[in-house]
Protein backbone atom coordinates (compact mmCIF):
# COMPACT_ATOMS: atom_id res chain seq x y z
CA UNK A 1 0.00 0.00 0.00
CA UNK A 2 1.06 3.33 -0.62
CA UNK A 3 -0.54 6.91 0.13
CA UNK A 4 0.45 10.39 -1.66
CA UNK A 5 -0.59 13.32 -0.19
CA UNK A 6 -2.06 16.37 -1.92
CA UNK A 7 -1.66 19.71 -0.14
CA UNK A 8 -2.33 23.07 -0.98
CA UNK A 9 -1.06 26.37 -0.57
CA UNK A 10 -4.38 28.28 0.58
CA UNK A 11 -8.03 27.12 0.99
CA UNK A 12 -9.66 26.07 -2.54
CA UNK A 13 -6.70 26.10 -4.20
CA UNK A 14 -7.71 22.93 -6.05
CA UNK A 15 -6.55 20.03 -3.44
CA UNK A 16 -10.04 18.31 -3.78
CA UNK A 17 -10.38 18.44 -7.68
CA UNK A 18 -6.25 17.25 -8.57
CA UNK A 19 -7.71 14.33 -5.72
CA UNK A 20 -10.48 13.77 -7.78
CA UNK A 21 -8.76 13.85 -11.24
CA UNK A 22 -6.26 11.68 -9.50
CA UNK A 23 -8.51 9.15 -8.40
CA UNK A 24 -10.25 8.62 -12.12
CA UNK A 25 -7.19 8.31 -13.78
CA UNK A 26 -5.93 5.70 -11.66
CA UNK A 27 -9.03 4.00 -11.60
CA UNK A 28 -9.45 3.79 -15.26
CA UNK A 29 -5.81 2.27 -15.28
CA UNK A 30 -6.99 -0.71 -12.88
CA UNK A 31 -5.70 0.51 -9.72
CA UNK A 32 -7.24 -0.12 -6.17
CA UNK A 33 -7.80 3.30 -4.85
CA UNK A 34 -9.37 5.21 -2.20
CA UNK A 35 -9.53 9.37 -0.87
CA UNK A 36 -8.60 9.73 2.41
CA UNK A 37 -8.96 13.37 3.94
CA UNK A 38 -7.57 13.14 7.78
CA UNK A 39 -9.70 16.01 9.21
CA UNK A 40 -12.32 18.50 6.97
CA UNK A 41 -14.47 21.42 8.05
CA UNK A 42 -17.70 21.40 5.83
CA UNK A 43 -21.09 21.36 6.34
CA UNK A 44 -21.67 19.65 2.69
CA UNK A 45 -21.98 16.07 3.93
CA UNK A 46 -22.93 12.65 2.62
CA UNK A 47 -24.31 9.55 3.97
CA UNK A 48 -21.70 6.87 3.77
CA UNK A 49 -22.57 3.23 2.49
CA UNK A 50 -21.78 1.98 6.58
CA UNK A 51 -24.11 3.99 8.03
CA UNK A 52 -21.52 7.38 8.91
CA UNK A 53 -21.41 10.86 7.83
CA UNK A 54 -18.36 12.45 5.57
CA UNK A 55 -17.33 15.26 4.04
CA UNK A 56 -19.52 15.87 0.30
CA UNK A 57 -16.24 16.22 -1.38
CA UNK A 58 -14.84 13.14 -0.76
CA UNK A 59 -17.59 11.38 -1.59
CA UNK A 60 -17.20 12.78 -4.73
CA UNK A 61 -13.89 11.60 -4.86
CA UNK A 62 -14.77 7.62 -3.92
CA UNK A 63 -17.24 8.15 -6.74
CA UNK A 64 -14.09 8.78 -9.14
CA UNK A 65 -12.11 5.99 -7.27
CA UNK A 66 -15.47 3.88 -8.39
CA UNK A 67 -15.52 2.81 -4.64
CA UNK A 68 -18.80 2.92 -2.36
CA UNK A 69 -17.88 6.28 0.44
CA UNK A 70 -17.36 4.82 3.62
CA UNK A 71 -16.24 6.83 6.49
CA UNK A 72 -12.73 5.65 6.88
CA UNK A 73 -12.25 8.21 4.20
CA UNK A 74 -12.65 10.77 6.41
CA UNK A 75 -12.37 10.01 9.58
CA UNK A 76 -12.63 13.69 11.18
CA UNK A 77 -15.49 15.86 10.36
CA UNK A 78 -16.28 19.53 12.06
CA UNK A 79 -19.63 20.82 11.21
CA UNK A 80 -19.36 24.58 12.37
CA UNK A 81 -22.37 25.62 14.24
CA UNK A 82 -21.05 29.12 15.26
CA UNK A 83 -17.61 31.19 14.58
CA UNK A 84 -15.98 29.45 17.26
CA UNK A 85 -17.83 26.11 17.80
CA UNK A 86 -18.33 23.12 15.63
CA UNK A 87 -20.06 19.39 15.77
CA UNK A 88 -17.32 17.01 15.47
CA UNK A 89 -17.67 13.94 13.68
CA UNK A 90 -15.34 11.06 14.47
CA UNK A 91 -15.37 8.16 11.87
CA UNK A 92 -18.97 8.72 10.24
CA UNK A 93 -20.88 9.59 14.11
CA UNK A 94 -21.54 12.08 16.14
CA UNK A 95 -18.87 12.48 19.13
CA UNK A 96 -19.86 15.72 20.49
CA UNK A 97 -19.71 19.19 20.00
CA UNK A 98 -16.58 21.69 21.04
CA UNK A 99 -15.19 25.00 20.46
CA UNK A 100 -12.46 26.07 18.39
CA UNK A 101 -9.76 25.57 21.73
CA UNK A 102 -11.09 22.52 23.01
CA UNK A 103 -10.70 20.83 19.79
CA UNK A 104 -7.11 21.73 19.17
CA UNK A 105 -6.67 20.35 22.60
CA UNK A 106 -8.11 17.16 21.58
CA UNK A 107 -6.36 16.89 18.50
CA UNK A 108 -4.35 14.23 20.08
CA UNK A 109 -6.53 11.85 20.55
CA UNK A 110 -8.43 12.38 17.15
CA UNK A 111 -5.14 11.20 15.40
CA UNK A 112 -5.99 7.89 16.92
CA UNK A 113 -9.27 7.91 15.11
CA UNK A 114 -6.92 8.91 11.81
CA UNK A 115 -4.61 6.82 12.36
CA UNK A 116 -7.05 3.63 12.71
CA UNK A 117 -9.36 4.80 9.62
CA UNK A 118 -5.69 5.18 7.55
CA UNK A 119 -5.28 1.94 8.66
CA UNK A 120 -8.57 0.01 7.67
CA UNK A 121 -8.30 1.47 4.05
CA UNK A 122 -4.89 0.36 3.70
CA UNK A 123 -5.47 -2.86 4.02
CA UNK A 124 -8.31 -2.88 1.68
CA UNK A 125 -6.87 -0.66 -1.11
CA UNK A 126 -3.31 -0.48 -2.77
CA UNK A 127 -2.82 3.55 -3.28
CA UNK A 128 -4.46 6.05 -1.21
CA UNK A 129 -4.73 9.37 -2.92
CA UNK A 130 -4.53 11.76 0.76
CA UNK A 131 -6.13 15.39 0.58
CA UNK A 132 -4.85 18.23 2.95
CA UNK A 133 -7.06 20.79 4.65
CA UNK A 134 -6.32 24.46 4.22
CA UNK A 135 -2.64 25.37 4.44
CA UNK A 136 0.04 23.15 6.02
CA UNK A 137 1.83 26.12 6.99
CA UNK A 138 -0.53 27.58 9.34
CA UNK A 139 1.92 28.26 12.17
CA UNK A 140 -0.80 28.76 14.88
CA UNK A 141 -2.37 25.24 14.12
CA UNK A 142 0.84 23.22 13.74
CA UNK A 143 0.85 21.83 17.09
CA UNK A 144 -0.84 18.13 17.32
CA UNK A 145 -1.60 18.80 13.14
CA UNK A 146 -3.63 16.13 11.76
CA UNK A 147 -4.76 17.69 8.72
CA UNK A 148 -1.70 18.48 7.06
CA UNK A 149 2.07 17.43 7.41
CA UNK A 150 1.15 16.10 11.03
CA UNK A 151 -0.33 13.38 9.17
CA UNK A 152 2.03 13.01 6.00
CA UNK A 153 4.59 12.53 8.99
CA UNK A 154 2.73 10.27 10.55
CA UNK A 155 2.13 7.45 7.68
CA UNK A 156 5.72 8.85 6.34
CA UNK A 157 3.82 9.45 2.98
CA UNK A 158 5.21 12.14 0.17
CA UNK A 159 3.61 15.18 -0.50
CA UNK A 160 2.82 17.30 -3.57
CA UNK A 161 1.78 20.73 -3.51
CA UNK A 162 -0.64 23.00 -4.97
CA UNK A 163 -0.91 26.67 -5.96
CA UNK A 164 -3.57 28.27 -7.73
CA UNK A 165 -1.89 30.65 -10.26
CA UNK A 166 -5.32 32.32 -10.92
CA UNK A 167 -5.50 33.87 -7.82
CA UNK A 168 -2.08 35.47 -8.25
CA UNK A 169 1.37 35.16 -6.31
CA UNK A 170 2.05 31.93 -7.12
CA UNK A 171 5.27 31.31 -6.79
CA UNK A 172 4.92 33.52 -3.31
CA UNK A 173 2.42 30.51 -2.29
CA UNK A 174 4.69 27.91 -3.40
CA UNK A 175 8.46 29.29 -2.32
CA UNK A 176 6.88 30.91 1.19
CA UNK A 177 5.04 27.66 2.06
CA UNK A 178 8.06 25.76 1.79
CA UNK A 179 10.07 28.20 3.41
CA UNK A 180 7.55 27.72 7.12
CA UNK A 181 7.59 23.74 6.63
CA UNK A 182 10.65 21.87 8.90
CA UNK A 183 13.66 20.58 7.41
CA UNK A 184 11.69 17.19 7.42
CA UNK A 185 8.38 18.49 5.61
CA UNK A 186 10.22 20.50 2.81
CA UNK A 187 12.20 17.16 2.37
CA UNK A 188 8.79 14.91 1.98
CA UNK A 189 7.23 17.96 -0.52
CA UNK A 190 8.43 16.29 -3.53
CA UNK A 191 7.41 18.70 -5.73
CA UNK A 192 4.68 21.11 -7.25
CA UNK A 193 1.26 21.34 -9.28
CA UNK A 194 0.19 24.82 -10.70
CA UNK A 195 -3.15 24.77 -11.13
CA UNK A 196 -6.01 26.84 -12.76
CA UNK A 197 -3.46 28.73 -15.30
CA UNK A 198 -4.87 30.40 -18.38
CA UNK A 199 -3.13 31.98 -21.26
CA UNK A 200 0.12 30.77 -23.14
CA UNK A 201 2.34 28.34 -21.18
CA UNK A 202 5.62 30.01 -22.63
CA UNK A 203 4.69 32.85 -21.10
CA UNK A 204 5.40 30.88 -17.24
CA UNK A 205 7.76 28.77 -17.98
CA UNK A 206 10.67 31.00 -17.04
CA UNK A 207 8.73 31.19 -13.90
CA UNK A 208 8.34 27.61 -13.51
CA UNK A 209 12.34 27.05 -14.46
CA UNK A 210 13.03 29.67 -11.59
CA UNK A 211 11.02 27.68 -9.09
CA UNK A 212 12.85 24.60 -9.73
CA UNK A 213 16.11 26.04 -9.62
CA UNK A 214 15.06 28.12 -6.39
CA UNK A 215 13.84 24.73 -4.74
CA UNK A 216 15.72 22.07 -6.18
CA UNK A 217 12.06 20.42 -6.44
CA UNK A 218 10.21 19.22 -9.97
CA UNK A 219 6.80 20.97 -11.38
CA UNK A 220 4.81 17.80 -12.05
CA UNK A 221 2.72 19.91 -14.69
CA UNK A 222 0.42 23.28 -14.94
CA UNK A 223 -3.18 22.85 -14.93
CA UNK A 224 -5.58 24.73 -17.22
CA UNK A 225 -8.19 26.57 -16.00
CA UNK A 226 -11.81 24.16 -16.74
CA UNK A 227 -14.60 26.41 -17.72
CA UNK A 228 -17.77 25.48 -16.13
CA UNK A 229 -16.53 22.53 -14.47
CA UNK A 230 -19.38 21.76 -12.08
CA UNK A 231 -18.68 19.15 -9.40
CA UNK A 232 -19.69 19.05 -6.05
CA UNK A 233 -18.28 21.44 -3.68
CA UNK A 234 -16.75 20.94 -0.45
CA UNK A 235 -18.26 24.06 1.05
CA UNK A 236 -18.32 27.20 -0.59
CA UNK A 237 -21.28 27.80 -2.63
CA UNK A 238 -19.23 29.77 -5.47
CA UNK A 239 -21.14 30.84 -8.96
CA UNK A 240 -24.89 31.00 -9.48
CA UNK A 241 -26.59 29.13 -12.01
CA UNK A 242 -26.49 30.09 -16.06
CA UNK A 243 -29.10 32.75 -17.21
CA UNK A 244 -32.34 29.82 -18.37
CA UNK A 245 -33.22 30.49 -21.95
CA UNK A 246 -36.76 30.40 -23.47
CA UNK A 247 -39.52 29.61 -20.65
CA UNK A 248 -37.35 30.20 -17.51
CA UNK A 249 -37.85 29.46 -13.98
CA UNK A 250 -36.40 31.81 -11.40
CA UNK A 251 -35.00 30.57 -8.01
CA UNK A 252 -33.85 31.86 -5.35
CA UNK A 253 -32.00 30.21 -2.23
CA UNK A 254 -30.87 32.73 0.88
CA UNK A 255 -27.20 31.86 1.53
CA UNK A 256 -28.04 31.24 5.10
CA UNK A 257 -25.20 31.75 7.30
CA UNK A 258 -24.96 27.67 7.95
CA UNK A 259 -26.34 26.74 5.34
CA UNK A 260 -25.42 23.17 4.36
CA UNK A 261 -25.53 20.48 1.60
CA UNK A 262 -26.25 23.49 -0.94
CA UNK A 263 -25.00 20.71 -3.21
CA UNK A 264 -28.68 20.18 -3.67
CA UNK A 265 -28.96 22.80 -6.06
CA UNK A 266 -25.88 21.96 -8.41
CA UNK A 267 -28.53 19.75 -11.23
CA UNK A 268 -30.52 23.61 -10.72
CA UNK A 269 -27.54 25.16 -11.93
CA UNK A 270 -27.44 22.93 -14.92
CA UNK A 271 -30.66 23.10 -15.61
CA UNK A 272 -31.09 25.32 -19.35
CA UNK A 273 -34.51 26.73 -17.88
CA UNK A 274 -33.45 27.21 -14.87
CA UNK A 275 -31.61 31.20 -13.48
CA UNK A 276 -30.72 30.58 -9.73
CA UNK A 277 -29.26 32.60 -7.57
CA UNK A 278 -27.72 32.62 -3.64
CA UNK A 279 -28.80 35.92 -2.21
CA UNK A 280 -26.79 36.74 0.53
CA UNK A 281 -27.12 39.24 3.51
CA UNK A 282 -28.11 42.71 2.99
CA UNK A 283 -30.09 42.47 -0.31
CA UNK A 284 -33.21 42.89 0.63
CA UNK A 285 -32.61 45.84 3.33
CA UNK A 286 -34.68 49.13 3.60
CA UNK A 287 -35.54 50.62 0.48
CA UNK A 288 -34.11 47.53 -1.65
CA UNK A 289 -36.71 44.40 -3.07
CA UNK A 290 -35.09 41.00 -3.81
CA UNK A 291 -35.50 39.86 -7.80
CA UNK A 292 -38.70 38.95 -9.25
CA UNK A 293 -39.05 34.49 -8.35
CA UNK A 294 -41.22 31.83 -9.34
CA UNK A 295 -39.72 29.61 -6.22
CA UNK A 296 -37.70 30.11 -3.09
CA UNK A 297 -36.06 27.94 -1.55
CA UNK A 298 -34.68 27.77 2.00
CA UNK A 299 -32.14 24.83 2.50
CA UNK A 300 -30.44 22.73 4.68
CA UNK A 301 -29.33 24.19 7.83
CA UNK A 302 -26.58 23.65 10.62
CA UNK A 303 -28.35 25.78 12.61
CA UNK A 304 -31.73 26.00 12.04
CA UNK A 305 -33.00 28.09 14.86
CA UNK A 306 -29.84 30.78 14.91
CA UNK A 307 -30.72 30.98 10.29
CA UNK A 308 -34.26 31.33 11.03
CA UNK A 309 -33.67 34.59 13.15
CA UNK A 310 -30.73 35.76 10.43
CA UNK A 311 -33.68 35.17 7.69
CA UNK A 312 -36.18 37.21 9.95
CA UNK A 313 -33.42 40.32 10.35
CA UNK A 314 -32.68 40.20 6.90
CA UNK A 315 -36.23 40.69 6.14
CA UNK A 316 -36.96 37.27 4.44
CA UNK A 317 -40.35 36.25 6.34
CA UNK A 318 -42.22 39.36 4.95
CA UNK A 319 -40.59 38.51 1.32
CA UNK A 320 -41.75 34.86 1.64
CA UNK A 321 -45.01 36.19 2.39
CA UNK A 322 -45.51 38.56 0.15
CA UNK A 323 -44.37 35.68 -2.41
CA UNK A 324 -47.44 33.79 -1.98
CA UNK A 325 -49.68 36.25 -2.56
CA UNK A 326 -48.49 36.49 -5.55
CA UNK A 327 -48.57 33.55 -6.63
CA UNK A 328 -45.25 32.06 -6.04
CA UNK A 329 -43.83 28.56 -4.54
CA UNK A 330 -41.75 28.08 -1.49
CA UNK A 331 -39.93 24.78 -1.05
CA UNK A 332 -38.47 23.50 2.49
CA UNK A 333 -35.16 20.73 2.37
CA UNK A 334 -34.44 19.45 5.50
CA UNK A 335 -33.82 22.90 7.99
CA UNK A 336 -35.28 24.87 5.56
CA UNK A 337 -38.10 22.37 5.86
CA UNK A 338 -38.24 22.45 9.60
CA UNK A 339 -38.68 26.37 9.11
CA UNK A 340 -41.85 26.53 7.48
CA UNK A 341 -43.77 24.57 10.13
CA UNK A 342 -45.01 26.33 13.51
CA UNK A 343 -42.04 25.65 15.68
CA UNK A 344 -38.57 24.40 16.19
CA UNK A 345 -37.73 23.37 19.96
CA UNK A 346 -34.36 22.69 21.24
CA UNK A 347 -34.10 21.75 24.53
CA UNK A 348 -31.49 20.21 24.86
CA UNK A 349 -28.88 22.79 22.79
CA UNK A 350 -28.17 20.05 20.53
CA UNK A 351 -27.35 23.17 17.52
CA UNK A 352 -26.83 25.78 19.65
CA UNK A 353 -28.49 27.56 23.17
CA UNK A 354 -31.47 25.71 24.55
CA UNK A 355 -34.54 27.19 23.47
CA UNK A 356 -37.91 27.31 20.93
CA UNK A 357 -37.88 29.48 18.08
CA UNK A 358 -41.46 30.45 16.04
CA UNK A 359 -41.10 29.13 12.43
CA UNK A 360 -42.61 30.49 9.47
CA UNK A 361 -45.99 29.25 10.15
CA UNK A 362 -46.64 27.83 6.36
CA UNK A 363 -46.78 24.14 7.14
CA UNK A 364 -49.00 23.02 10.02
CA UNK A 365 -45.96 20.72 11.58
CA UNK A 366 -43.36 21.56 14.47
CA UNK A 367 -40.27 19.70 15.07
CA UNK A 368 -38.13 18.83 18.38
CA UNK A 369 -34.45 18.35 17.93
CA UNK A 370 -33.72 15.00 19.73
CA UNK A 371 -29.88 13.18 19.71
CA UNK A 372 -29.81 10.65 17.57
CA UNK A 373 -29.17 12.32 13.54
CA UNK A 374 -30.88 10.47 10.76
CA UNK A 375 -28.47 9.22 8.01
CA UNK A 376 -29.44 7.33 5.53
CA UNK A 377 -29.67 6.70 1.82
CA UNK A 378 -33.03 6.31 0.68
CA UNK A 379 -34.83 5.99 -2.55
CA UNK A 380 -38.81 6.24 -3.20
CA UNK A 381 -41.59 8.43 -5.25
CA UNK A 382 -42.82 11.66 -5.96
CA UNK A 383 -46.38 12.12 -4.70
CA UNK A 384 -48.45 12.28 -6.75
CA UNK A 385 -46.56 11.85 -10.03
CA UNK A 386 -45.29 8.05 -8.61
CA UNK A 387 -41.75 9.27 -10.26
CA UNK A 388 -39.07 7.61 -9.16
CA UNK A 389 -36.68 9.54 -6.25
CA UNK A 390 -33.05 9.30 -4.57
CA UNK A 391 -30.99 10.72 -2.16
CA UNK A 392 -30.24 10.95 1.67
CA UNK A 393 -31.07 12.33 4.77
CA UNK A 394 -28.89 13.74 7.02
CA UNK A 395 -30.34 15.61 9.57
CA UNK A 396 -31.55 15.93 13.71
CA UNK A 397 -35.06 16.75 14.55
CA UNK A 398 -38.37 15.14 14.30
CA UNK A 399 -41.71 16.84 12.48
CA UNK A 400 -44.75 16.05 13.60
CA UNK A 401 -48.30 17.83 12.86
CA UNK A 402 -51.56 17.44 10.70
CA UNK A 403 -49.55 18.66 7.09
CA UNK A 404 -47.54 15.48 7.56
CA UNK A 405 -50.75 13.78 5.89
CA UNK A 406 -50.44 15.10 2.96
CA UNK A 407 -46.79 14.20 1.87
CA UNK A 408 -44.35 15.28 -0.64
CA UNK A 409 -43.01 11.88 -1.16
CA UNK A 410 -42.36 8.41 0.07
CA UNK A 411 -39.53 7.37 1.26
CA UNK A 412 -38.62 3.24 1.42
CA UNK A 413 -42.06 3.17 2.21
CA UNK A 414 -43.13 6.18 4.57
CA UNK A 415 -44.13 9.06 4.02
CA UNK A 416 -41.98 12.37 3.80
CA UNK A 417 -42.68 15.93 4.22
CA UNK A 418 -45.72 17.97 3.06
CA UNK A 419 -47.50 19.71 0.22
CA UNK A 420 -49.62 22.57 1.49
CA UNK A 421 -53.46 22.27 0.81
CA UNK A 422 -52.76 25.06 -2.04
CA UNK A 423 -49.88 23.51 -3.21
CA UNK A 424 -47.75 26.35 -2.79
CA UNK A 425 -45.78 25.40 -0.12
CA UNK A 426 -43.76 22.51 -0.25
CA UNK A 427 -40.77 20.20 2.55
CA UNK A 428 -39.00 17.72 2.73
CA UNK A 429 -36.07 16.20 4.58
CA UNK A 430 -34.47 14.80 1.19
CA UNK A 431 -31.21 15.98 0.10
CA UNK A 432 -30.56 15.21 -3.36
CA UNK A 433 -34.55 15.99 -4.73
CA UNK A 434 -33.35 17.37 -8.39
CA UNK A 435 -30.51 14.89 -8.32
CA UNK A 436 -32.64 11.90 -11.10
CA UNK A 437 -34.14 13.58 -14.04
CA UNK A 438 -37.46 12.70 -14.03
CA UNK A 439 -37.84 14.13 -10.32
CA UNK A 440 -36.09 16.81 -11.38
CA UNK A 441 -38.48 17.65 -14.10
CA UNK A 442 -41.75 16.92 -12.75
CA UNK A 443 -40.90 19.24 -9.18
CA UNK A 444 -39.83 22.08 -12.02
CA UNK A 445 -43.26 21.61 -13.72
CA UNK A 446 -45.66 21.48 -10.82
CA UNK A 447 -43.90 25.26 -9.92
CA UNK A 448 -45.45 26.15 -13.39
CA UNK A 449 -42.21 25.51 -15.41
CA UNK A 450 -42.99 24.16 -19.35
CA UNK A 451 -39.95 21.42 -19.56
CA UNK A 452 -38.96 21.57 -23.04
CA UNK A 453 -36.36 19.35 -24.15
CA UNK A 454 -34.64 16.19 -22.04
CA UNK A 455 -34.22 16.42 -18.68
CA UNK A 456 -31.06 17.00 -17.10
CA UNK A 457 -29.34 13.88 -15.43
CA UNK A 458 -27.10 15.15 -13.11
CA UNK A 459 -25.52 11.82 -12.09
CA UNK A 460 -24.04 11.50 -15.38
CA UNK A 461 -22.88 14.91 -15.53
CA UNK A 462 -20.95 13.97 -12.93
CA UNK A 463 -19.57 10.92 -14.14
CA UNK A 464 -19.04 13.07 -17.23
CA UNK A 465 -17.13 15.67 -15.86
CA UNK A 466 -14.75 13.42 -13.48
CA UNK A 467 -13.95 11.89 -16.66
CA UNK A 468 -12.99 15.69 -18.16
CA UNK A 469 -10.86 16.38 -15.34
CA UNK A 470 -8.90 13.03 -15.26
CA UNK A 471 -8.34 13.82 -19.29
CA UNK A 472 -6.81 16.98 -18.31
CA UNK A 473 -4.75 15.33 -15.52
CA UNK A 474 -3.32 13.06 -18.34
CA UNK A 475 -2.67 15.75 -20.63
CA UNK A 476 -1.07 17.84 -18.34
CA UNK A 477 0.89 15.97 -15.33
CA UNK A 478 3.69 14.02 -15.55
CA UNK A 479 1.81 10.73 -14.82
CA UNK A 480 5.12 8.68 -14.81
CA UNK A 481 6.22 11.00 -11.97
CA UNK A 482 3.38 10.85 -9.57
CA UNK A 483 3.69 6.60 -10.43
CA UNK A 484 6.61 6.55 -9.41
CA UNK A 485 5.81 8.91 -6.29
CA UNK A 486 3.57 5.71 -5.59
CA UNK A 487 5.71 2.87 -6.39
CA UNK A 488 3.36 1.65 -9.36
Amino acid sequence: MTTLMIQGTTSDAGKSTVVAGLCRVLARRGVSVAPFKPQNMALNSAVTVDGGEIGRSTALQALAAGVEPHSDMNPVLLKPESDRGAQVILRGRVHGHMDALDYHAYKRTARESVLAAWQSLSSRFDVIIAEGAGSPAEINLRQNDIANMGFAEMVDCPVVLVGDIDRGGVFAQLVGTLELLSESERSRTRGFIVNRFRGDIALLEPGLEWLVERTGKPVYGTLPYLQGLLLDAEDSIGRSGRVGQGDTLKVLVPALPRISNHNDFDPLRLHPQVELSFIGPNRIGPGQSIPHADLIILPGSKSTRSDLAWLRAQGWEAVIKRHLRYGGKVLGICGGFQMLGRAVHDPDGLEGPAGSTPGLGLLDVETHMIAGKQLRNVSGRLLPEGVPISGYEIHNGVSEGAALERPLCELEGRPDGSVSPDGQVMGTYLHGLFDRPEACAALLASCGLDVQGAAVDYQAHRQQELDRLADCLEAHLDMPAIERLLGL
